[in-house]
């Protein structure tokens, strides 16, 4: 088994972190320190944007339904008469120097995130290690008033006015140590500074914000797209592919419709190749939106994604964007 798969059983089942891993715990606390040192010693400063920055991330390795939630918010702002923005460090992708994507990007490139929050939302998405850097360049070219950052929450050298963290309400922190004891970036108690705490499936605790994810439509990778209930593969055997921090949701999901589902779990923000979606038999393949992205090229008839929605209160989204009211009495 690969290390991979073999540390999320550690983290998040019965078996308890073997004593080598827990002694690596403080070396992980050290090199988080000295990264945050500059900050922290006020040697550095936080740097500001024109706009309001809201910061959506986690504290756990993994997925626990970032992408989602940003396109939700996304959608929310504008529907507010807002005009967001979306800036990422645009994991998995090839490129050093931030830049703006457009019809042409490539995952390969950009990551795969990136591309498709711009995909299904249509905003102006910039990637870049340096988030400052990549959303000063964004504003430079596009008219936004407040700009969302994907999977920021560790990333110190960025003001932001907002913190949201999304929380996997199935798994929640596991064994509650940090890396690579246990999936934790951040101690628990970095829940206590940041704004809005949203629960991703489960039952949510008390003081956070309830979110589900909802798929209920496949979607063809081949052009023009067409779309069918999920449903329709009720009853049937069909390959499920997930390259993304926890495949088991996605499995869940598809049983949970009625799907005889053969599992294909891939590395998070997985390289596809034509080769992997050959199983040797023409029953349909079901992947998620972020691997769809990445197989295109290659696509076939038998080729589907089933994206997801992420259903949260309407109030969340008004006590976010009273935030930003706020950002502009200053």
């Amino acid at each position: 088994m690969k290390p991979s798969q073999r540390l999320p059983e550690i983290w998040y089942g019965a078996e308890s972190s073997p004593f080598w891993l827990r002694a690596l715990v403080p070396v992980y606390r050290v090199l988080r320190a000295l990264h945050r040192a500059p900050y922290t010693l006020g040697r550095k400063k936080p740097q500001h944007l024109p706009v309001p920055i809201i910061v959506v991330g986690n504290i756990t390795v993994g997925g626990t339904g970032k992408t989602p939630l940003v396109i939700a918010l996304v959608e929310a702002l504008r529907a507010r008469g807002h005009r967001p923005g979306v800036i990422s460090r645009g994991y998995g992708g090839a490129a050093i120097a931030v830049e703006v994507l457009d019809a042409d990007s490539d995952a390969a490139r950009v990551g795969d995130e990136p591309l498709l929050i711009r995909e299904a939302t249509g905003v102006p998405v910039a990637v870049g290690r340096d988030r400052a850097a990549a959303g000063r360049l964004l504003l430079a070219g596009h008219d936004c008033d407040v700009l969302v950052a994907d999977d920021g929450l560790q990333h110190v050298a960025l003001f932001r006015d907002v913190e949201i963290c999304v929380i996997d309400g199935e798994r929640r922190f596991g064994n509650g140590l940090l890396l690579p004891a246990g999936p934790l970036r951040d101690p628990l108690s970095r829940l206590d500074s940041i704004d809005f705490l949203v629960c991703n499936g489960g039952q949510a605790w008390a003081g956070e914000v309830p979110m589900q994810l909802v798929g209920d439509t496949a979607v063809s990778l081949l052009a023009p797209a067409p779309q069918k209930p999920l449903r329709e593969f009720a009853g049937r055997r069909a390959h499920a592919v997930a390259g993304i921090g926890n495949p088991a949701r996605f499995f869940a999901m598809l049983r949970a419709a009625g799907i005889e589902v053969v599992e294909h779990a891939f590395a998070d923000h997985h390289a596809y190749v034509a080769s992997d979606l050959d199983f040797g038999d023409d029953a349909p393949v079901l992947m998620t939106a972020k691997d769809a992205v990445k197989c295109r090229a290659f696509a076939r008839p038998e080729h589907w994604q089933v994206p997801v929605r992420a259903d949260l209160p309407q109030a969340f989204f008004d006590a976010v964007c009273a935030h930003l009211v706020d950002f502009n009495k200053r």
